[in-house]
Formats: C-alpha cells, sequence, structure tokens
C-alpha cells in the first residue's frame, strides 16, 4: 500500500495541519490502495501563501523560454515513469491499462511537448497601431492559480492546467480528487525534479469544503476547474461574486453522426474508441450515435456486436478494454441510469447489469436501442459504458437532435465524403468537432458550449486564459 504523510507546499513535504487522511480504494479488489493527508483549511492557507511568495519572485519575470523547457524537461520525466504512472492510474481509478498508458500519461507528456515549443516563440508583447501612435500590447499572468481537477484522468487534466499556467509565469495551488491524488505526488517529484522552483507548485488533497475554500481564497487570482457542471456552476457563482476569472470544462452528453453513406466497419470502431473510453467515464465520450432511419438496425446490430466482445476484467490485463467504474456510488449511479432507460422505454440491446465476476464496480459495457433525445439517457451524463442510438430522418433532423442538448463539449460526424461531414460539423453547437476518427488536438482551443463551460484549454488560448493584458499606449512625440 502506498502512505504518504505528508503535503506537497513551497517545495517541500510538510506536516499537515490536521490528522484526517484520505484513503484511496482500488476499484477492481475493493480494498485500501494508498492514504495521504487530507489537507484543512490552514493547509490551502500556506499552499496560497507560498504561491503567492513564489509568483512575486523571479519567477514570473523568467524569460518565457526558459519556463518552457521546465515543460519539457517534465515531459522526459513522465515518460521514463511511464509504466509506474500507468499502473498507478490503473490502481486508483480502473482505467484500462492498454488504455491508460497513452490516455493517461502519454497523452499528457504530448501536451507538455506543445507548450514546450510554443514557449520558444510565445511573444508577451506586441505593437499595434493607435490613434495617437503605437500602442504595446503587453501579456502578463494573472497570478496565483487554484487548479481542481477530477479523478477520471487525473494527470491529464492537471497538465491541461498546469503547463499554460507555468508557461504564463502564474503559480499553482492544485486539489486533486479525493479518489485519485496518488499521482499527484509523482507529479511533483516530476516537476521538482524538472528545476521547477519552490512554491511555483504546491498539491493540497482534499473534499469539496476545503476545495471551496481554495476557490474563494482571497490570494487566488484565477480558477481552473474541470468537473460536473453542477459544481462548475457553484464555483462560477463564487468566481463571478469575487470578479475572479475562471475556465470551467464540465459535462458532456456528445452525439455521433453517421451519415448515410458512411463505413460501418471504421465508424463503430470510431464510435467504440470515443464513446466508452476509459470504461466510459470522460466528459468528452460519444454517447449518443445518431443514425440514419434507413440504417437503423444495422448501426444498432454493428455496435451491439462491436460492444458486446469488448473484454471487461482485471483493469491490469493489458487485454482488458472495459475495466471497473471509480468506486461503488458510481457504479450504481450508472446502474440507476440504466434502470431509468429500461422504464422509459428504450430497450437494451447487450449489457445491462454488472458481469458475473467477484469482485470489483464493473457494470457491463451497454448498448441502448430505440432512444428519443426526451429520454433521460440521452439527455443526462452517465459517466460510464453506456451508448444509447438515436434514429434521424433528414441530415436538418440529425443537426437538430444533435444541437437538442444542455450540453456542447465534443461530437464527431462519420461520412465517406469528409468534406460534407465537415460542413456537417460548423452546423454543431458544441466545442469540439472530429470527422471520421475522435481525439483532441493539444494545438487548438478545447472546451464546452452551453452547460459544457466557459473558456478554453489548449492552444495558445490555453496560455491565454491565464494571462491579462495591458495596453501601453507611447506618445507619437518621441521626445514626449
Amino acid at each position: 500500500m502506498i502512505v504518504h504523510d505528508r503535503l506537497y507546499i513551497d517545495g517541500d513535504l510538510v506536516e499537515p495541519a490536521g490528522s484526517g487522511t484520505i484513503e484511496v480504494l482500488n476499484p477492481y479488489t475493493e480494498e485500501v490502495a494508498g492514504r495521504v493527508p487530507e489537507a484543512t483549511e490552514a493547509d490551502v492557507d500556506r499552499a496560497v501563501a507560498a504561491a503567492r511568495r513564489a509568483f512575486e519572485s523571479d519567477w514570473s519575470r523568467l524569460p518565457v523560454a526558459e519556463r518552457a523547457e521546465i515543460l519539457g524537461r517534465a515531459s522526459a520525466g513522465i515518460n521514463a515513469r511511464l509504466d509506474d504512472l500507468t499502473r498507478l492510474i490503473t490502481t486508483e481509478m480502473g482505467s484500462p491499462y492498454s488504455w491508460c498508458m497513452f490516455g493517461q500519461v502519454l497523452a499528457p507528456t504530448m501536451v507538455l511537448d506543445y507548450y514546450a515549443e510554443l514557449g520558444k516563440s510565445f511573444e508577451l508583447e506586441e505593437t499595434r497601431a493607435g490613434m495617437f501612435g503605437e500602442v504595446v500590447v503587453r501579456r502578463e499572468p494573472l497570478g496565483v492559480a487554484a487548479a481542481v481537477v477530477p479523478w477520471n484522468v487525473p494527470i491529464f487534466v492537471t497538465i491541461l492546467k498546469l503547463a499554460p499556467a507555468i508557461l504564463s509565469g502564474c503559480t499553482v495551488v492544485l486539489k486533486p480528487a479525493p479518489e485519485t491524488p496518488l499521482s499527484a505526488y509523482d507529479l511533483h517529484e516530476i516537476f521538482a525534479e524538472a528545476g521547477l522552483p519552490k512554491g511555483v507548485l504546491n498539491i493540497v488533497p482534499a473534499g469539496r469544503e476545503v476545495g471551496e475554500h481554495l476557490v474563494t481564497h482571497p490570494g487566488i487570482d484565477k480558477v481552473g476547474f474541470t468537473g460536473s457542471t453542477a459544481a462548475g456552476k457553484r464555483i462560477a457563482a463564487l468566481c463571478g461574486e469575487r470578479l475572479r476569472p475562471c475556465t470551467l470544462e464540465l459535462g458532456g452528453k456528445s452525439a455521433a453522426i453517421v451519415l448515410d453513406d458512411a463505413d460501418l466497419a471504421s465508424t463503430v470502431q470510431g464510435i467504440i474508441d470515443g464513446g466508452i473510453l476509459n470504461n466510459g467515464q470522460a466528459c468528452v465520450a460519444q454517447t449518443r450515435i445518431l443514425a440514419p432511419r434507413g440504417r437503423y438496425d444495422e448501426v444498432v446490430d454493428a455496435l451491439t456486436e462491436a460492444v458486446a466482445a469488448q473484454v471487461v476484467g482485471d483493469p491490469m490485463d493489458p487485454a482488458t478494454q472495459i475495466g471497473p467504474l471509480v468506486a461503488d456510488r458510481q457504479r450504481d449511479r450508472v446502474l440507476g441510469y440504466i434502470d431509468q432507460g429500461k422504464n422509459e422505454g428504450a430497450r437494451i440491446t447487450t449489457g445491462g447489469g454488472r458481469p458475473s465476476l467477484d469482485r470489483g464496480y464493473f457494470v457491463e459495457p451497454t448498448v441502448f436501442a430505440d432512444v428519443t433525445n426526451d429520454m433521460t439517457i440521452a439527455r443526462e451524463e452517465i459517466f460510464g459504458p453506456v451508448l444509447s442510438v438515436l434514429s434521424y430522418d433528414s441530415l436538418d433532423d440529425a443537426v437538430a437532435i444533435a444541437n437538442d442538448s444542455p450540453y456542447g463539449l465534443s461530437g464527431s460526424v462519420w461520412s465517406a465524403d469528409g468534406a460534407a461531414a465537415a460542413d456537417v460539423a460548423r452546423r454543431i453547437d458544441t466545442g469540439t468537432v472530429t470527422v471520421n476518427h475522435f481525439g483532441m488536438a493539444f494545438g487548438a482551443p478545447f472546451g464546452g458550449y452551453k452547460d459544457s463551460g466557459l473558456g478554453r484549454e489548449l492552444g495558445p488560448e490555453g496560455v491565454e486564459a491565464y494571462m491579462q493584458k495591458k495596453s501601453i499606449s507611447l506618445s507619437p512625440n518621441p521626445a514626449g
């Protein structure tokens, strides 16, 4: 069992102010896998003070290119621990080893590499023409950032906030989720070895109440949050009261639109890749499958066959494709949605229950047919391996169904005609749409419409989210 008895604050492992602990359960064995201190409000105060001192030191004035070099070294540090980190996250939250290595560990290195490269050319100032002379538009870091991250992809989401914050010159107080704090300790070691100055990153594992203390702390200048829409709305309200900028990446109920000419063999594999990745615990999951009425049965049959063939079991086994959900409460939540889908008239074509395994918080990968867009399973984020197949009559109908959602985070369009699919993608009210594949472009902005969030991460926009702009209007008279 992994046991940490200290908190990482101001570059050192320090005694926590309280005596509480957080136990980490392995969702496959249902046994305690680790233990960390539970940070208190006093620990948050100390972490914010350390971050403030670091920000006001030379850190925020360091050349961007030098901060970028730290990111590059951190990427190499993660790569050096590839297997260890994969096993750790699989232990923490049940992500299948085969997917975890890429989606949970290698993907963060790609984000770090992107920002390390961007930092070589990122300009803090640009000159524009003004009414009275030249205007210098200057980018400056916001200050101390709070990063509040979820349990489903703990390192990846942390890097989405930490990398641009570091590049901008901000300092960070990170609150990992109580379910997955162990990997945060490895991350602090990696960044310390990469040369990150003390106080730039501080880590306070805690629950919701202490997290709210962090978000509302007077020493915080910016909040980056990934999690549920309900929690995001609460954070938005708290930040709004304080006129504090926040970036919120929230829930999703994304549509995968299968056009009439789509090749089902490649389409179904792509939908599975995007629909039940990470055991279905992904905000970008493509869980509403929109099929043309003339090919509806064909799409349902193909999806049913492919989902039924998914290997469910020990997440450490490289052959496993579907592991356990993160906790018993999450399993119960997903099973509750499955019951609701049946009660509202949807038809299960595969799955729908718990597999016959002796242990683990498992739910069978499930496909629902005969789903209409007013059903609960089509409206609400389930966060489990459950796909709903809906029918449409025309292209306009497909677009209307896709857009008839409180969410707008991701989506995909599948067609033999890539240009036609891209035209459909332009009509979807969502922050990211892929055509004939599923994935994320780390150099492009990522975020949501509607209840899926505010602001953008990734790309240059991700750095801009941690900076503010100052305009310096120069005199037209050189002597003035």
